[in-house]
């Protein structure tokens, strides 16, 4: 390869233009087609698009090289380069990236339903060539990527636990890099979801929302671990966020009742998820998204995967303080002529409600419901992340990042839903809960349950 590297030329990669690929078959007959998409894999592979058992596909598979001609969209330069077949992937993260994209073009093109890919055909680029310089000069970028990731990495190293972690990175790529629009979700492993942290720029929150692992950018980006973007938006990788009715002519509608709208636009034009990695595990996604096509390019993915990467550093090296818990009597409210605050708990699935309004489910909904029980029938108020991790009832996961990052849901949860009962953090791994009306508690079995809806 001469000094013209692939990084340098990654911008032709991002399916604006066609591109040309010529190849031949083992007597040395010629044959020329088009390309839908090229992927960087990285400084020395690209991966092309296998669509079609073609005369293109024959002549690859007989004879293991190629050549392929590529377009930057701004300046107009052209280059061409020399490949060496190397295996074909039908799965995997490469697939995944590829078919995401593919979508988006095809989506944009009118050729949803035709562009359908059968695979990744992963290439070693043996040289490029420059066939024409630039004709147009590039013009400056907004903003240097660079300045504004070392920024926002820096702020993060300053966070104190994982709820300042998750809303200072939202902000930091609105400041920093000028993303509007972003979502931190986590997963929850036993469910196979990820559930939304932390959100900016919408209307709603959508704090709580789920999304099931491999669906969209994002769920693709957590099954693989890899980045997914795509620059034309496909309605194969949308989100649906309409909420159903909350009671039907049958009865009361318990799935309707216990979703979360996704935050997330609806008519993006560009998304992109990039994992965020704990100790060499996918614990999360960073999500961001456009209503501009093209918004996100190889630099961008770059930048959002550093930041991904120094949020996973940052939360495995927040050292929880979590000495024992130090029993305090919970303050008697000053509500001697109100009603109680009516707290009912579904244990089927660990859903709360609270006054007939759906708070949260899962594993958070669980941990709540001990915190209500204990400062009802205990007189406590003031709790843990401890004692919470090493109760035997919650049966908490493994993993500690599931506990901190539910309870970061439920005190936003409970935030938007109560102005009644909260949770304020009183220390590093300890918190008290507050409510400002009695509690009154029920347990509905699921028995009790089905004869209410039946």
């Amino acid at each position: 390869m001469n000094k013209l590297g692939l990084d340098a030329i990654r911008d032709c990669f991002e399916g604006v233009v066609p591109c040309i690929m010529a190849t031949s078959d083992i007597d040395g007959v010629p044959n020329v087609s088009m390309v839908s998409q090229i992927h960087y894999v990285d400084p020395f592979r690209i991966a092309l698009s296998y669509q079609f058992f073609n005369k293109t596909r024959r002549n690859v598979l007989a004879t293991r090289t190629a050549s392929i001609v590529v377009f930057d969209p701004v300046s107009m330069a052209q280059y061409r380069m020399l490949l060496d077949y190397e295996e074909t992937q039908t799965s995997g993260p490469i697939f995944e990236s590829m078919k995401a994209k593919l979508a988006g073009i095809a989506s944009h093109t009118g050729m949803h339903g035709i562009f359908r890919l059968l695979g990744s055909d992963l290439y070693r680029v043996r040289a490029i060539e420059t066939i024409s310089e630039k004709k147009r000069p590039v013009p400056a970028p907004e903003r240097n990527l660079l300045a504004a990731t070392r920024l926002t990495c820096a702020e993060l190293a300053n966070c104190r636990d994982l709820d300042e972690l998750c809303e200072r990175t939202l902000a930091c790529l609105q400041q920093h890099l000028g993303i509007e629009h972003a979502i931190v979700l986590m997963i929850d492993e036993a469910s196979q979801q990820l559930y939304t942290v932390a959100s900016r720029g919408y209307s709603l929150s959508g704090i709580g929302s789920e999304v099931p692992l491999g669906d969209g950018v994002i769920g693709a980006a957590a099954r693989e671990g890899v980045p997914v973007r795509i620059n034309h938006m496909s309605a194969d990788y949308s989100y649906g966020a309409a909420i159903r009715d909350r009671a039907q002519s049958s009865g009361f509608d318990w799935t309707a009742a216990t979703e979360i709208p996704f935050p997330g636009l609806s008519e993006p034009e560009s998304q992109i998820a990039v994992p965020i990695i704990r100790c060499g595990r996918t614990i999360g996604v960073l999500f961001a998204e456009s209503q501009d096509a093209l918004c996100f390019g190889y630099d961008d993915q770059d930048a959002l995967a550093i930041v991904a990467d120094n949020f996973g550093t940052t939360f495995a090296l927040l050292e929880m303080y979590e000495g024992p818990a130090t029993p305090m009597a919970a303050p008697v409210p000053e509500t001697a002529a109100r009603e109680n605050l009516t707290v009912r708990y579904y244990p089927a699935d660990n859903s709360v409600f609270i006054d007939g309004d759906y708070l949260i489910k899962g594993v958070a909904g669980a941990v709540f419901w001990k915190l209500v029980r204990e400062y009802v029938y205990e007189n406590r108020c003031e709790f843990t992340n401890r004692e919470l991790r090493l109760d035997p009832v919650l049966r908490l996961p493994a993993f500690a990042e599931n506990l901190e990052a539910r309870l970061v849901l439920l005190y936003r949860r409970l935030a938007e839903k109560s102005t009644e009962i909260r949770i304020e953090k009183i220390g590093r791994g300890r918190f008290c809960l507050i409510a400002d009306r009695a509690l009154a508690l029920e347990e509905i079995s699921d028995d009790m349950r089905r004869r209410a809806a039946g």
